[in-house]
């Protein structure tokens, strides 16, 4: 068959002009896997993409790790120096996927270099920290996204649908807990960053906290007050290398009753002490024509009652399965009932970014923005100030 028989698939291309944004990545451990497999998959999954991520380069401390992750994940080069992505002119997106403590220079340089700007959760170890990031990028003047991932769960957005339309009438309760075991004692987990507060800023309230914190400000709204306390079960655990001990300075849970602006009331519980649980991220939202609940774990499903809608001998909770055409981000999927997985929320949430980017598009209300992270930062020091003081502590953003 001679080569005239084929179309050029190069000429195909360039006559969808689809963008490329060139992107750097901080970070290659588990986050920056994730986002890696959401770079590669945007392409052909979500097509036609707003753009085409161009993985420009991958940073981290070691130089052998970096340079095997550049090599697995397709990056063009790779560096042990972040700023090298900063200054980088092929570089649009900085995506900042390192420890908690790697946030804030590594993007408040990019944004004065100009760069867009993802950020894993939580944005800061501190309100303070936070502040200084979000006074950055509104000074930049560049498109800015915190990582709360969970905001893209096609579940999640079509309750967020569901309340902006008015089905579930007044809201009157939140309730959510976010339930892991990975640091139980059976499991023998070292002294690792996530337990020390110079790295993490907290434990299971920057970590598990935080997602549910931000869910309960994108589907209810602000928070005014938090009551709260904390616990750390194991106070002192061994170092990795076994060369002795080090102190836990962070919690290992938390539990908190909060106040919200539109009246409702709430609760949030976060725990890495939950044996039986490996990922349980729950919440039940109570309105005055239904309930709503969700699990991850069943990310796929939503359990919904609505007021008044059935036969009193059947009335009660039922099972929905969000997969249809019509549900929200479906239409680049499957057909109904074949499910998708927790690494489709980064796809989701880079595809929104990258949409906002090149569009020139809002990131909010959907996607959380630098404030959106500031706000939660603002709710995880008032759960550490209620819980050191024993009093409820009014918010103020």
């Amino acid at each position: 068959m001679s080569d005239q028989s084929f179309t050029s698939m190069a000429g195909v291309a360039a006559s969808g002009d689809i963008p490329e944004v060139g992107v750097g990545m901080l970070g290659y451990a588990f986050m920056g896997k994730a986002h890696a497999n959401a770079f590669k998959t945007i392409p052909y999954m979500m097509y036609p993409p707003p753009a085409i991520p161009k993985m420009v380069s991958v940073s981290g401390r070691s130089e052998m790790a970096v340079r095997e992750a550049a090599r697995r994940y397709g990056y063009s080069k790779y560096t042990t120096d972040w700023r090298e992505q900063v200054n980088d002119p092929d570089v649009q997106l900085f995506d900042n996927g390192g420890p908690n403590d790697a946030h804030a220079e590594p993007c408040i340089a990019a944004a004065q270099a100009g760069k867009h700007i993802l950020c894993e959760k939580p944005l800061g170890r501190t309100a303070e920290e936070s502040k200084a990031m979000l006074d950055a990028v509104e000074k930049a003047g560049v498109k800015h996204m915190v990582a709360f991932n969970y905001r893209f769960v096609p579940a999640v957005r079509q309750i967020r649908n569901l309340i902006d339309s008015g089905a579930l009438g007044q809201i009157y309760h939140w309730r959510a807990v976010y339930l892991q075991e990975w640091i139980m004692p059976h499991y023998n987990t070292p002294h690792i960053w996530r337990l020390d507060k110079k790295v993490a800023g907290s434990g299971s309230l920057g970590d598990l906290g935080a997602h549910i914190i931000d869910l309960a400000h994108y589907l209810v709204g602000d928070m005014t007050s938090v009551a709260a306390m904390t616990k750390t079960f194991i106070p002192e655990r061994p170092l990795a290398d076994g060369s002795g001990t080090a102190k836990v300075d962070v919690d290992d849970a938390f539990v908190a009753c909060v106040e919200f602006a539109n009246g409702a009331v709430g609760t949030l519980e976060a725990t890495r002490f939950a044996g039986g649980h490996k990922n349980s991220n729950c919440f039940e939202i109570n309105g005055e024509k239904g309930s709503i609940r969700f699990n991850l774990e069943r990310m796929n499903e939503l359990e919904v009652f609505w007021v008044g809608e059935q036969p009193k001998e059947t009335q009660g909770f039922h099972n929905v399965l969000i997969s249809e055409g019509y549900h929200p981000w479906w239409e680049n999927w499957w057909p109904h009932g074949h499910i998708i997985g927790w690494e489709h929320t980064f796809i989701h949430e880079i595809t929104h970014l990258l949409d906002c980017i090149v569009n020139d598009r809002p990131v909010g209300p959907h996607g959380a923005t630098f404030e959106d992270g500031y706000k939660t930062a603002v709710i995880c020091d008032a759960i550490v100030q209620s819980a050191e003081t024993k009093r409820q502590v009014d918010i103020r953003y």
